[in-house]
């Protein structure tokens, strides 16, 4: 092995030991650019980092997505904000931000089905992964049957310690969970532990005024409740279903093409 071959391979070496894998990947291709351009060392460098900048962006970007368990398709530029009356978009542009997540703040989202409370929820947890910031997706009722079965299993500590890595949990479907006193008390007790530590996205069809039937205990509601809003966005989407909205434009349309025939 000739001493530039063996040059070459112990700095490829020694840039995987420094988990530079975008300079190991392009060093050779942008030596040569380089040398073609009369690029100085310093624009070739500035070169290299910037694309090392960018591959550990969209590699940890794309780390954070998959860890999200996000649905798929939910984006917030395809939420139609003029569908919902009152919704300000310049609101949910400051969210989208993240910076709710730096003050452990909580975003609860209310409205009858099918009015996009899912869409949005999910759409502002891409955006925060984008931004670098930790998320997780899940419905309420199966967060409520994991939490159960870890206490069942002596792993309750446990688990709320793995959920505590991300920067905001959003429960989807609060309304939609068991009602039996056992499954909402290990979910207050997620909620009392992240109160002012970890920020909560939380959808339901059920205001307030309604949530002594999921906790039972109109006392532990209150509590739920006060814990929640303390540091919170409410939103209230009260438009129209999407769902039904399109139905009823897709059998206007049929009805259009069937009278043309």
């Amino acid at each position: 092995m000739t001493d530039k071959a063996n040059r070459q391979e112990q700095l490829e070496s020694m840039l995987l030991g420094f988990h530079l894998q975008a300079f190991k990947k392009h060093y050779l291709s942008y030596a040569r650019k380089s040398e073609l351009e009369k690029l100085d060392h310093v624009a070739y460098l500035y070169e290299l980092s910037k694309t090392e900048q960018e591959d550990r962006y969209n590699r940890r970007t794309e780390r954070l997505l998959r860890e999200a368990k996000l649905p798929t398709g939910k984006r917030l530029e395809n939420f139609d904000m003029s569908h919902v009356p009152g919704l300000s978009p310049s609101r949910i542009s400051e969210l989208a931000t993240g910076n709710c997540l730096d003050q452990c703040e909580n975003v609860l989202i209310f409205g009858n089905p099918g009015t996009g409370k899912s869409h949005l929820a999910a759409s502002l947890a891409r955006e925060w992964c984008l931004r670098g910031r930790t998320n997780y997706f899940t419905t309420a009722a199966s967060l409520v049957q994991e939490l159960l079965k870890a206490k069942r299993d002596l792993k309750l500590n446990a688990v709320l310690k793995k959920l505590d890595r991300f920067e905001a949990l959003i429960i989807d479907d609060l309304s939609y969970i068991p009602q039996e006193r056992e499954e909402t008390d290990v979910l207050f007790v997620l909620l009392a532990e992240r109160y002012e530590r970890r920020s909560v996205v939380i959808t339901s069809n059920l205001p307030f005024s309604k949530w002594d039937t999921i906790f039972k205990d109109p006392i532990t509601a209150m509590a739920a409740i006060d814990r929640l809003v303390h540091h919170a966005t409410i939103l209230e989407l009260n438009g129209e279903s999407f769902r039904a909205s399109a139905a009823s434009r897709k059998k206007a349309a049929s009805k259009k093409e069937e009278k043309q025939i």
